[in-house]
């Protein structure tokens, strides 16, 4: 069984190359719905994206809750955040990008994650025009061209992990809110419907490996980030 302190946030990294040769096994523990949603994906990465994810998110899963992998029920509110299907003080989510599956867990009431492989093929401001609220352009602006990019997914990444902890989809506006650019001071800064929400959230960013950034939002008292190592099956 693995501890989960109250107010310990464990992050956990997963490169997929290396649990290729394991995908039958992960397969096994998934349930029908599960299997049925993996055979939907049109391209084949994806398919194997989604059976690691669910495989490994139901074996530690079962370590936190003391449960059998195969047994663990899930359940999804109307926006599609997932969720267990009982009683439970451990909440978690899960993200993934380009060759990286990335999970959070902590025991709260809200909390989501996001990570992303860094991309410099497009216009920064552009998108960020239309995603990002009028202080984030500004400070996003105001970089130097050359820590633009690193500036946009660093915004990015936090308005994600904040929308997906919050888990009303895109019920709210992404311009609705502000985060900070800055790597050293993740931040929630204001929403437009509640002055007092930025107090009730702690934000965290992660460089998982080189060329990717996460960030994870959380509900709740301080927690402190604790990365974890996988061990095998």
């Amino acid at each position: 069984m693995t501890m989960l302190p109250n107010k310990a946030l464990h992050l956990w990294n997963f490169n997929v190359s290396e649990f290729l040769h394991q995908l039958e096994i992960y397969e096994t523990l998934l349930s029908p719905e599960e299997m049925e949603r993996a055979n939907r994906y049109k391209f084949a990465k994806d398919r194997t994206v989604y059976i690691l994810a669910r495989g490994i998110l139901r074996i530690l899963s079962g370590r936190y809750l003391n449960q059998i992998p195969e047994s663990i029920k899930f359940k999804y509110n109307k926006y599609g955040k997932p969720d267990y299907d009982f009683r439970t003080q451990i909440k978690f989510n899960v993200s993934h990008s380009g060759n990286l599956i990335v999970m959070a867990f902590a025991k709260t009431s809200d909390i989501g994650i996001d990570v992303e492989k860094m991309r410099n093929d497009f216009d920064v401001m552009k998108i960020a025009q239309n995603f990002f609220s009028p202080d984030e352009i500004h400070t996003l602006e105001a970089l130097p061209e050359k820590e633009r990019i690193h500036g946009f997914y660093t915004c990015w990444t936090r308005k994600e992990s904040f929308i997906k902890a919050k888990g009303s989809g895109l019920s709210f506006p992404l311009t609705s809110f502000s985060v900070s650019l800055d790597i050293n001071k993740a931040q929630l800064l204001r929403t437009a419907w509640d002055a007092a929400e930025k107090e009730k959230w702690h934000l965290f960013t992660f460089a998982p490996t080189i060329g990717y950034v996460g960030a994870i939002s959380v509900r709740g008292d301080l927690l402190y980030l604790q990365h974890k190592q996988w061990e095998s099956l």
